[in-house]
């Protein structure tokens, strides 16, 4: 190594200790918080669904207010995802889709209420790489779609439609404030949920942020607001885990991406995201799927994006995980 290098090294140790304690107030908390903001952004026009997100329905999720008199079934919902284009191929492995269900007593009206990506699901697990854009560019927002109807068919056909209890009109309301606040300051979508070990004192480094979550908020809302919430079945859900040893800061955009000293970071970076990207041939995608183990498990790193900034994860096995675990009603 030439002395450059060394220099070049022993700059960009220094820069990363310097953001570390900047940042630093204290011990670092495991799981690290999601971040909140005052106000969902607008779209950047780059980024597109294929199939549009919330088509028949409100995308700001926006609930109609019912008399208080009223008594509103709660209804839990469960899909395959992509069951519309794969029928339950990935129900066997157990990656599914969540959702609430309200029907009116007084009226006779149906409701169903979800949160996913506004741009599909792998647009939030990984970023595109511009070339004329140095940094990784995301589409990772994620809100509520709440809509007329339920689908029977659709949710009951390979999953879930069942009745897990009653709400008055007045709890309702209050349910519908607290969707609209969560759904202005909660913005973004997080496939992956990072943890130390499988086992049951693992430390979670990271926690996703993803349909069966706002799923989960949703109940405790609503007992919370006195509600009586329960299943005749076992209340299982779809978890994606990545396993790693403590993950390290790395910084934010600007910080990695606008600094000379760092930018062999960057490029790491950006080559650990170049398997993962869209719209590949099946000839390309086999290499990629070479590299990315390469990557994964035999270098055993992962670069997570979380909070708008960089995270590095030194993986160990298992490595990645797909489980379909209870998570028991409030």
């Amino acid at each position: 190594m030439s002395l450059r290098e060394v220099l070049a090294c022993v700059k960009l140790l220094l820069l990363l200790h310097v953001v570390a304690e900047l940042r630093s107030d204290g011990p670092q908390r495991w799981p690290v918080p999601y971040r909140r903001f005052d106000r969902r952004p607008p779209v950047d026009p780059y980024c597109e669904a294929f199939y549009p997100f919330c088509p028949t329905g409100d995308r700001d999720g926006r609930l109609p207010r019912m008399r208080d008199s009223d008594v509103v079934s709660v209804y839990r919902l469960q899909t395959p995802v992509w069951e519309f284009k794969y029928g339950d191929a990935l129900g066997k492995f157990h990656i599914m889709h969540d959702a609430v269900g309200f029907s009116s007593l007084e009226t006779g009206a149906n409701y169903t209420m979800e949160w996913y990506e506004l741009f599909q699901l792998g647009n939030c697990t990984f970023p595109h790489l511009r070339p004329d854009v140095f940094a990784p560019f995301w589409c990772n927002q994620g809100a509520a779609c709440f809509f007329d109807g339920i689908d029977d068919l659709h949710w009951s056909q390979n999953g879930t439609l069942e009745k897990i209890g009653e709400v008055t009109g007045t709890q309702f309301n209050a349910m519908a404030q607290w969707v609209q606040e969560d759904n202005q300051t909660g913005i973004y979508y997080e496939t992956w949920t990072a943890r130390s070990d499988p086992g049951p004192n693992a430390t979670v480094w990271f926690e996703s942020y993803d349909c069966s979550q706002f799923v989960h908020r949703t109940y405790r809302k609503l007992a919370q607001l006195g509600a009586k919430l329960s299943s005749r079945s076992q209340t299982n859900y779809t978890k994606i885990y990545l396993y790693s040893g403590e993950p390290s800061y790395l910084g934010n955009e600007s910080a990695i991406f606008g600094q000379p000293a760092l930018k062999n970071l960057a490029l790491d970076i950006r080559r650990f995201y170049h398997p993962f990207r869209p719209h590949q041939s099946i000839f390309d995608l086999a290499f990629s799927l070479l590299e990315a183990y390469e990557e994964v498990v035999m270098d055993k790193s992962f670069y997570l994006y979380y909070n708008f900034e960089y995270w590095h994860l030194p993986m160990k096995p298992p490595y990645v995980q797909i489980t379909y675990e209870e998570v028991p009603l409030p």
